[in-house]
């Protein structure tokens, strides 16, 4: 099934669709989950909750062209949100240890124009990485959008693992050198 068809079923109330979506990108999902929180149990939960939070979004929402992106962004955010309400605790801590990668980088503090900052940064990061070729642009998204493990990235995309470590390395850095001359950091 194509996804603007599963779009009409979500638009229709049909409770069907999320058994679609469940069979169409469960795994792909609960994967994005575990990478974050590293647990099988919560990352279905995590899956479970995308769907129900996809069902009360669509409506207004029509994710036609990009459902799978739609859903990913909402299962990573469950799993972020897991994270943070439990940051004392281990499990948190893959996440935190990955995160400090690009937020060393960044201001901190609250200032009242956060949320401005936080938008001129996400587009300038945006632009970076959309100004990437096609390989380094899949690892880095890969290692800080879907939070793979570097030996994961390096099976997938046929490289050494200190290759991508390399490439990711370089990457940072070269972001750090434009998020400077945009003088957002």
């Amino acid at each position: 099934m194509d996804d603007s068809a599963l779009v009409d079923m979500f638009l229709e109330r049909d409770e069907s669709a999320v058994a679609f979506a469940r069979e169409k990108y469960g795994a792909r999902l609960r994967r994005i989950a575990f990478n974050v929180l590293g647990d099988a149990g919560a990352a279905e939960e995590c899956e479970s909750d995308a769907y129900l939070e996809a069902w009360n979004r669509i409506p207004p929402h029509e994710p036609r062209e990009y459902l799978f992106a739609f859903l990913a962004k909402i299962v990573r955010a469950r799993a972020l949100d897991r994270v943070r309400a439990q940051s004392a605790k281990k499990r948190g801590a893959a996440f935190t240890e990955l995160t400090a990668e690009i937020a060393a980088m960044l201001r901190s503090g609250d200032d009242p124009q956060a949320d401005v900052e936080r938008k001129e940064l996400s587009a300038a990061v945006g632009r970076f990485v959309n100004e990437l070729p096609d390989e380094k642009r899949r690892v880095f998204v890969s290692r800080y959008w879907y939070m793979e493990p570097i030996s994961d990235i390096a099976e997938r995309y046929g490289m050494r693992p200190e290759k991508v470590k390399s490439m990711l390395f370089r990457l940072r850095a070269a972001l750090r050198k434009q998020l400077e001359r945009e003088e957002l950091i």
